[in-house]
């Protein structure tokens, strides 16, 4: 893995991240710390898991 597919990765990591956690404080009744905390690190867990499944699916 060289310097530009590792940038690529973690822009597409962090985009899914992004809007993961956009839609979280969307849903949510209420935003305090620990639901921001909580929002976060599911974000996080699913955008690996969508990065994941889609190297998975074309093979890159």
């Amino acid at each position: 893995m060289n310097r530009r597919t590792t940038l690529l990765a973690a822009a597409e990591f962090l985009a899914w991240w992004i809007a993961l956690a956009l839609l979280w404080l969307v849903l949510i009744s209420t935003v305090d710390t620990l639901e921001l905390a909580v929002g976060a690190g599911a974000a996080a867990v699913s955008a690996l898991a969508a990065v994941a499944a889609r190297r998975a699916v074309t093979g890159r």
